[in-house]
Formats: structure tokens, C-alpha cells, sequence
């Protein structure tokens, strides 16, 4: 198996749902359910990384692993760096960034974007579902990525663009769920790069990447899952999670 780690950068300052990551789910916090995903992965070690002390201390409490970086950090991208770096591991090959907001993200989901990006020798690797309902074309809290070929389970494609402006005259048009794995030497060279114009304006750092010429490969994922950013997100999440258990 290659040599991967899981990282799942967390921060208690969001500006839209202030202390999300402590959240309680069937008695669990929001990054404590996400820990638990990757774990159950069984791809590689998993830590969250934190600037932030009551992250730390609850995810060590619920016997996850957990790094304390800077508190102040420009993206998550940078924040996982720092916590690579201070895991000094070695033979890395891979870092998975996942989002730690994501606690309903499909374990299936993970394991075949590690599959298919070692396979491909991917630079980046992210995951995109189907967009089935059209109104997700004209939200702006809602990530597109927009793809040179169409994606099938067979197909992979590279990303051409990332938006969060409406988009209705492109081809290739796919729901972009945040989860990245990098190959280290490419994390190592994205997050030294300056931020872009593109980036800063729409909040996106992997347009950063295809602004550097940095290739990202978009591999079909199955299932769609919500991401908590708002209060009324978190209100489903946990209805919806509270009823499968």
C-alpha cells in the first residue's frame, strides 16, 4: 500500500457557524464523527490539525490523534502542511485533506479516490458527484468544478475550472466535494506558491493550483454529502444522522 496520511484541518472560527467542529451528533462531535470516518477508512494514521485548545483537548479525550499548529492560518491547506511537518513521518507519499465538516462523507467515497490517484500517479486528486437538482447551479455556497472530459466510474478528468458563480453554459458540470489528496512534493510546492487573484476573489485555493499549471484529476464519487456551514446544515445533519441510528 502506499505510504498516506489523513489530515482534517479544524478550526473553531468559522464565520458562518461559530464552535462547529464541537457540535454534537448523537452525543459525538462534528470532527470526532469525521475522525471516526477516516480511521474507518484504513488507509493511513489520521490526525486532526488544530490551532485551536478545545479542539484538541476533545478529540484526545474521545482517544482520537490531534497536532496543534498556528491558529492563524491563510487556508486548511497550509494548516495540514504545518502539521505534516511537525508529524516529521517518513516515506509519506500522500496527505489526504479532509474537510472536518464533513461528517457524513462516504467511506467508499475515500477509499476510491486513494485507489484511483495512486493508480493515475495523480498531483492532486479530488472527488465531484452528479448535480441532480439544477438550483444547486445558481448557489454560490456551493462549489462547481467543471471538467475537460465528462466523469463515469471509469473516467477520470482533469479539472479545468472551480466556481462558485452560476454556471449554466459549460459542459461537464459536477458538484465538487472538499476532500484533496496530494502527493507531498506537490503539497510542498502549492503551499509556497502566492495566492492568486482567481483564489482571493472566489475564496478557493485549488484555483491556485490550476492557475500554477498544477494538474488536478476529478474522480466521480457516488454519493453527495452535506456539508455543515450553516446552522440550519447542521439542524439536517443531525436530524438526518439521528434517524439512521
Amino acid at each position: 500500500m502506499t505510504k498516506t496520511i489523513i489530515l482534517i484541518p479544524s478550526r473553531l472560527a468559522a464565520t458562518r457557524l461559530p464552535n462547529k467542529p464541537l457540535l454534537k451528533i448523537n452525543g459525538l462531535s462534528i470532527i470526532n464523527h469525521v475522525f471516526k470516518k477516516a480511521k474507518s477508512v484504513e488507509i493511513g494514521d489520521v490526525f486532526v490539525a488544530t490551532g485551536d485548545k478545545e479542539i484538541f483537548k476533545e478529540v484526545n479525550e474521545n482517544g482520537g490523534s490531534c497536532i496543534i499548529t498556528e491558529k492563524e492560518h491563510q487556508t486548511g491547506t497550509d494548516r495540514i502542511f504545518e502539521a505534516y511537518q511537525k508529524l516529521k513521518l517518513n516515506n509519506i507519499e500522500y496527505i489526504i485533506n479532509l474537510q472536518g465538516d464533513e461528517p457524513m462523507i462516504d467511506i467508499n467515497d475515500i477509499k476510491n479516490l486513494y485507489n484511483k490517484a495512486v493508480k493515475k500517479k495523480s498531483e492532486i486528486a479530488t472527488l465531484a458527484c452528479k448535480i441532480t437538482d439544477q438550483k444547486m447551479l445558481n448557489n454560490n455556497n456551493i462549489v462547481k468544478v467543471i471538467t475537460e472530459e465528462p466523469l463515469s466510474i471509469n473516467n477520470i478528468s482533469k479539472a479545468k475550472n472551480f466556481s462558485r458563480k452560476i454556471l449554466s453554459n459549460n459542459k461537464n458540470i459536477y458538484h465538487h466535494i472538499g476532500i484533496y489528496m496530494y502527493k507531498v512534493s506537490i503539497l510542498e510546492k502549492f503551499v509556497n506558491l502566492k495566492q492568486t487573484e482567481k483564489e482571493i476573489a472566489q475564496k478557493l485555493e485549488q484555483l491556485r493550483a490550476l492557475d500554477k499549471n498544477i494538474s488536478i484529476d476529478v474522480i466521480l464519487a457516488n454519493s453527495s454529502p452535506i456539508g455543515v456551514d450553516t446552522n440550519e446544515d447542521y439542524l439536517e445533519i443531525k436530524k438526518i444522522m439521528e434517524y439512521k441510528n
